[in-house]
């Protein structure tokens, strides 16, 4: 079985390479310290803040790539403005790319498309005037609820109308899309925890992300816009979504925390991101280490397989930079 698991890894690679598949990680508007475009397979170093983001460090900062949030607070009312997001783009520190967060696998109650009367005694279990799409409460994570993502309104909520998650993001000028819980069909698939058990999960999540580079790309018209699932990596084996997506975010590849994990998971999670890195996608990891020497061997484990590392805290709250791996 690992030896038609690694023959069909190998032949998507070689398909996604000979269609061009790196065609999405093209030439962006912005322009890097030497005058040339700066484009998504330029870039060689990241950061990933999400709460309590300071515009100005992350501008002054190095990094060729920023993952936050489109709202400093996660409301409508603290949306970033475009005028913010070119500003970050084209900041002292030296050109960026900027991508957003955005979570399409669960709903989360602090969002503008949240009611209060979904879950109105917020016991975690969706009440009778929830839309059809919503799951329960995500226990890991107070707040967050799984969702029916193939569900067409749920859908209409994150891309199609000016008024949808996406759009807002485009008009912000964002150069992309950070995709959270991609994960979330192996929690409605086959065996997963929502007893479910829907054949379809899996192709389902691989056409909904490829509708939203679609509707980026063509739809609105950036073709550049970047698309960046996070996790989810055993996607490798559908050449169309590999070609789809502009690269690969992973978490806890090496170390959960300071704990490393088990060599069975690395070595599966490994095979699955050099499909991506084979088709000329930029691989993201970033692991949640905070002792020195377990940093030193995350960035170089992942630097000697081309992947782009970042070691930070696991709320995602602030802006790390340790010594020997600062951006450059």
């Amino acid at each position: 079985m690992r030896d038609a698991r690694a023959f069909w890894r190998a032949l998507v690679a070689l398909l996604v390479a000979a269609a061009g598949g790196c065609g999405d990680t093209g030439a962006n508007s912005n322009n890097n310290g030497g005058g040339n475009p700066l484009t998504f397979s330029s870039v060689d170093d990241f950061a990933y803040q999400l709460t309590r983001a300071n515009l100005s460090e992350l501008g002054a900062s190095a990094f060729d790539l920023i993952i936050t949030d489109y709202s400093l607070d996660g409301s409508e009312n603290e949306r970033l403005t475009n005028e913010q997001v070119t500003a970050l783009k084209s900041s002292p520190g030296g050109t960026k790319l900027v991508l957003a967060y955005m979570s399409i696998g669960e709903a989360e109650d602090y969002r503008w498309y949240w009611q209060p009367a979904w879950d109105a005694n917020a016991d975690g279990e969706p009440d009778a005037m929830a839309p059809g799409w919503l799951g329960p409460a995500n226990p890991d994570w107070p707040g967050n609820y799984k969702v029916r993502y193939w569900d067409p309104d749920w859908q209409g909520i994150i891309f199609g109308s000016a008024q949808s998650y996406l759009d807002k993001i485009v008009a912000a000028g964002f150069d992309g899309v950070y995709l959270d819980i991609i994960d979330a069909y192996e929690y409605w698939g086959p065996g997963g925890d929502s007893g479910a058990g829907r054949n379809t999960a899996e192709a389902e999540m691989v056409a909904f992300v490829k509708a939203i580079a679609h509707y980026a790309r063509v739809t609105l018209g950036r073709a550049a816009f970047g698309v960046f699932p996070q996790n989810g990596d055993s996607l490798a084996s559908h050449a169309d979504y590999v070609a789809a997506v502009t690269g690969i975010g992973r978490e806890d590849l090496w170390y959960l925390d300071n704990s490393p994990q088990p060599a069975v998971a690395i070595n599966e999670a490994l095979a699955n991101l050099d499909v991506f890195r084979a088709a000329g996608k930029l691989v993201l990891v970033t692991d949640y280490v905070t002792e020195p020497t377990l940093i030193d061997d995350f960035y170089s484990k992942a630097r000697a397989r081309g992947y782009i590392p970042y070691a930070t805290v696991r709320d995602l709250d602030r802006l790390t930079v340790h010594t020997g791996h600062a951006p450059d």
